[in-house]
């Protein structure tokens, strides 16, 4: 594995970091999900991803980290680095949601429990809060790094102007912004567009991308239709099947054109794109066997794209 320090931190991240979004909650086998994160161990993935509400059912996904922690990991703490989040709904009620001092607070020490940690390395805010006060939000992430609840602090999907404010407000507090975490693909290139990574080299916040293939329209997936075990046939709740449109998949057969070119798989060649934008310290990858994210790991050896073939998949993503 190949490491990046994230922005001017001390902090080294692997190229590849393992995401628990899907696959490690109440609908995947315990021995599935278990043989995933030995295998991202086994392969230098020391960073893994969470999030209060994954699973289903929320907080699965750190119940299934809680009881690794207590098995598999229980000597390895010091070798992990581990994240979660918090501003999402997670319980019923007027605290159970948002990014207030209240939520962010609870919803951390219920997270620290299911994980049967001490501490986390990294805590985020999940969602920027139109309604919070930016200096309650901030001040909360301060003081949970003060508390020695987590390490670093970071935020995710916030807009632009509002990330300027956390990475100063927080500078001055001596408790600096780690990392942004934002969906950047080939498809989605907002971050680059809206000067997210420009702005994280300026201020050395690094930048970890999640959805990095689209939720699956990044593979070989569903260029020949869809198939009837897929994310869409199943589980549409974050793939619809009306996003594959002729135009779409016209675009994805162009750039699995350009794959094969380079001798490697769409996926492949998706994950590497993002690895050499300038800024990206690290991609978020799910996985659903050891198999697959074994394949995903070949994006780390990829060879840097030629300026032609920078041009051609510009000309078909933007």
């Amino acid at each position: 594995m190949k490491y990046r320090r994230s922005g001017k931190s001390g902090v080294l991240l692997p190229e590849i970091s393992l995401g628990m979004w899907h696959n490690f909650g109440c609908l995947t086998p315990y021995e599935t999900s278990r043989a995933i994160a030995l295998t991202a161990f086994d392969c230098g993935i020391v960073h893994f991803d969470l999030a209060n509400n994954y699973g289903p059912e929320p907080g699965a996904a750190e119940n299934f980290m809680g009881s690794m922690m207590r098995s598999d990991f229980c000597a390895h703490r010091d070798e992990l680095f581990i994240s979660t989040k918090a501003a999402y709904d997670m319980w019923e009620g007027p605290y159970g949601s948002w990014a207030s001092r209240k939520h962010l607070t609870a919803s951390l020490n219920q997270s620290l429990k299911r994980m049967s940690l001490e501490y986390v390395d990294l805590f985020y805010c999940h969602r920027y809060d139109p309604e919070t006060p930016l200096e309650e939000t901030l001040q909360t992430l301060v003081d949970v790094v003060r508390q020695g609840k987590a390490l670093y602090i970071g935020i995710s999907r916030w807009p632009v102007e509002a990330a300027r404010f956390a990475y100063h407000y927080l500078r001055q507090r001596d408790v600096p912004c780690l990392i942004y975490q934002g969906r950047l693909n080939l498809l989605d290139q907002s971050p680059v567009q809206e000067g997210i990574l420009e702005q994280g080299l300026e201020d050395g916040v690094g930048f970890i991308s999640f959805s990095p293939l689209a939720q699956g329209l990044l593979t070989d997936r569903y260029l020949n239709g869809i198939p009837e075990d897929s994310r869409i046939a199943h589980d549409p709740r974050f793939l619809k099947a009306d996003a594959l449109t002729p135009e779409r998949l016209a675009q994805l057969r162009a750039l699995n054109d350009i794959a094969e070119q380079r001798g490697e798989s769409l996926a492949t060649m998706a994950l590497a794109w993002i690895l050499q934008q300038k800024g990206v310290t690290s991609v978020l990858v799910g996985a659903s066997s050891p198999e697959q994210l074994r394949r995903n790991l070949k994006a780390t050896e990829s060879a840097p794209f030629t300026s032609e073939e920078i041009q051609q998949i510009n000309k078909l993503t933007r």
